[in-house]
Formats: structure tokens, C-alpha cells, sequence
């Protein structure tokens, strides 16, 4: 287990009106969609472990998904050059935590995850809903990618409860109605007996909700944005941590209520 936490949360789902009600949307501000917080260093080191230790459990892709993934590094490089704490060269990144990253673009998913916190998901129409078509999924929230890789939105979303038929409609026209530069993000909360940003659980492994002991909260903003040529959605989960005994008395008394 490895304890990897940031100092405080930037957002409160339970608090915050405009994230309590399903789907809970907000507009990400230009320049907005990839985050850095003060777990970056320490986040990007556990993530390099992962990525060369569990191989296809936390990074996928499938060839028809190859289109989407070059785009996605493409953007995330633009995004980065914008960015303060980012300086992009011709051939290599330089971090905030001072790693030198080579642009390695036959592997655009490695070089994703060697550069940005967020879990990268890419999503594909086939038919009537997206796929999952590829992933870098280092930091699962109780599910694994090798039981939702190359399913549609309805079968990745097993055994979620609140997940409805209608609630399935609504989710896919929302993944529709993403539009190119306008991308959106929501967030959830979970309760953890330990912090491990590595939560994988199958479907029949349900997480218990119970937890004895000592507890920490884990919330992720989850942003959706559409590629421009192939229009791919991303996907992408910035996830936080925090000890239950740091949030507020409030907080507390709310969560526990």
C-alpha cells in the first residue's frame, strides 16, 4: 500500500450544488482540463511503477483506437506547452517534478502517462454508444480494465446501481453532445479504508461500504473532451486523496450523517 495524499480538496461533490445532481456537469476553462496539484511528484513516481509492473491491467489499446490515442497525445502536448509548470521541447517534455520525458510517439499512451496525473480513457462510437477502445488506467476507482476494455458505456457502468436505462440514455447524449473546445467535467466521491491509488476490483468483487478503522476520502474530477479529427471522447480522471480526519467537522458530520 502506498500513501500518496494532497493537502486539501479543491471540490466537495456532497457540498457543492452544482456536482450533487447527477450528471453534475461544469465547463472546463480554457486551459483547464489537465490538472497539477501538490501529489504530483509522488503521484507520477507510483504511476511509472504501475505502468512498468502491471503491464496490459492499467494500459491498453486497440489498433482501430491507434488514431484516437496519437491525437490524444497530440493534445495533451498543446495543452502542456500552455502550462506554467510544463516546458515542451522538440523531443522531451520537462515536468514539474524536473523529469526529462522523451516524445515517444509510437507509444502515445506511455508518454501520456509519464506526463499528466489524470487516467486517460478513450471512448469510441460503435453504433448507438461509445467504446471503451483504449486506456491508461493506473488509478482505478473498484473496477479493471481488462473486464470493461472494448465494452459499450452500458456494459462498462456493471454493477453500478443508480446506473438506469434512463440514466444510460442520458449519459450517451451527453457523450454525443460533447463538443469540440468545449469540454465539460463532473466529479464523485468514495470512502477508502486505506489510500491506495490503485483500487482494482471485478465486478463481482463488489467494494464494501463499510469501512472500520481508519478512513480517507477520495474524490475524482472527471473531465470529457472530444478530439477534433476522430472525434474520439477522452475520458480523463484526476483523482485526489485526503485523510477523513482532514476534511472539515462539517464535512464530516455530512458524510457520516
Amino acid at each position: 500500500m502506498v500513501e500518496i495524499c494532497q493537502t486539501s480538496l479543491p471540490i466537495k461533490p456532497w457540498a457543492e450544488d452544482r456536482l450533487r445532481r447527477l450528471p453534475g456537469l461544469n465547463p472546463i476553462p480554457p486551459g483547464g482540463w489537465l490538472l497539477v496539484d501538490d501529489a504530483y511528484g509522488a503521484q507520477m513516481a507510483h504511476r511509472a511503477g504501475l505502468i512498468a509492473d502491471k503491464g496490459a491491467a492499467v494500459l491498453r489499446l486497440d489498433d482501430s483506437a491507434r488514431p484516437a490515442a496519437d491525437e490524444l497525445l497530440q493534445r495533451v502536448l498543446e495543452d502542456l506547452a500552455l502550462h506554467p509548470a510544463f516546458t515542451v521541447a522538440g523531443d522531451h517534455v520537462t515536468c514539474p517534478d524536473g523529469r526529462i520525458v522523451p516524445i515517444d510517439r509510437d507509444q502515445p499512451l506511455q508518454t501520456c502517462g509519464a506526463l499528466v496525473q489524470e487516467d486517460l480513457v478513450i471512448m469510441e462510437k460503435h453504433g448507438d454508444e461509445h467504446v471503451l477502445t483504449g486506456a491508461l488506467l493506473c488509478f482505478p476507482a473498484s473496477w479493471t480494465l481488462a473486464q470493461k476494455f472494448m465494452k459499450p458505456m452500458t456494459m462498462i457502468h456493471v454493477p453500478v446501481a443508480v446506473y438506469t436505462a434512463d440514466l444510460a440514455k442520458r449519459v450517451q447524449r451527453l457523450f454525443d453532445g460533447i463538443q469540440v473546445d468545449r469540454p465539460m467535467w463532473r466529479a464523485n466521491f468514495l470512502t477508502y479504508g486505506d489510500p491506495e491509488l490503485h483500487q482494482p476490483r471485478t465486478e463481482q468483487d463488489q467494494r464494501s461500504l463499510y469501512v472500520d478503522g481508519p478512513k480517507w476520502m477520495r474524490v475524482e474530477r472527471q473531465g470529457m473532451l472530444r478530439l477534433h479529427h476522430t472525434r474520439a471522447v477522452i475520458f480523463s480522471i484526476h483523482t485526489f486523496v485526503v485523510p477523513f480526519d482532514a476534511l472539515s467537522v462539517e464535512d464530516r458530520r455530512v458524510l457520516e450523517g
